[in-house]
């Protein structure tokens, strides 16, 4: 069976989203309206064009040579690439079958595994962001809570799936002392944690919350200090040390 995919839009030469160069696409669609998201636009699963997936073949195609010789792929992001899993199964299967690319899922979790196991199965790593620890600051920050996302997280570390964990650090909403420290606890349990990531919140998509009528939550909000970043790594780690001292 063949899908169409809702697309919000794609990159060629993507290099934060996952290793070496890649074609990155952004799915149309997403449950969570994180008050610092960059692409509000995408959050409508009505929105976006829909695609083949022999359409987004010929997209990446011209380019193969240089993701191949780079180390990199194709990174699936959003929205959210799980809602619609058939589709990004399907091109994942084909990017591999055609060209043995590298395939990588950028994703909030916020899924049933057994409804992306097929994904899953066709997903050499999931950049799995961990948008906070504690609950009801998770529901703040994104209108839903966060069970789901960690059962997710544990079903990858059972699976034995390769994850880089990634936190957008906000000053004031997802940088303090405890919840970092309880990020870092709740990483060090998990198996398959290849990299920890802390990605600075940044003010660049602040246009199309203005452009869509909606009110932007983090109005006065700077964006973290390089030292900031390096604290957050630290309570991370030593979460994480702590964790697994405990096991």
């Amino acid at each position: 069976m063949h899908h169409a995919g809702r697309i919000h839009s794609l990159e060629t030469f993507g290099t934060v989203d996952g290793p070496g160069i890649r074609f990155v696409l952004f799915m149309q669609g997403c449950a969570l309206q994180c008050a610092y998201c960059h692409n509000p636009d995408s959050w409508d699963t009505k929105g976006g064009q829909l695609r083949s997936v022999d359409e987004i073949l010929a997209e990446i195609e011209p380019y193969v040579p240089f993701y191949k010789r780079s180390g990199g792929g194709i990174t699936v992001t959003g929205g959210e690439p799980t809602l619609q899993a058939p589709f990004v199964a399907e091109l994942f299967e084909k990017c591999k079958e055609r060209w043995g690319l590298h395939t990588a899922l950028d994703s909030s979790g916020f899924c049933d595994p057994y409804h992306a196991k097929r994904l899953l199965d066709a997903t050499d790593l999931v950049l799995l962001d961990l948008k906070m620890i504690d609950r009801a600051g998770h529901e703040h920050l994104t209108l839903q809570p966060n069970d789901r996302i960690l059962a997710f997280a544990r079903h990858l570390s059972d699976a034995g799936a390769k994850m880089w964990i990634r936190r957008v650090l906000v000053p004031g909403w997802t940088d303090g002392l405890s919840e970092l420290l309880a990020l870092g606890e709740f990483i060090g349990e998990l198996n398959g944690v290849e990299k920890v990531e802390v990605l600075p919140y940044h003010r660049m998509g602040v246009y199309k919350w203005e452009q869509l009528g909606r009110a932007y939550r983090l109005e006065g909000v700077s964006e973290p200090s390089p030292d900031e970043v390096e604290r957050a790594y630290r309570l991370i780690e030593q979460g994480k040390r702590a964790a697994k001292a405990a096991r």
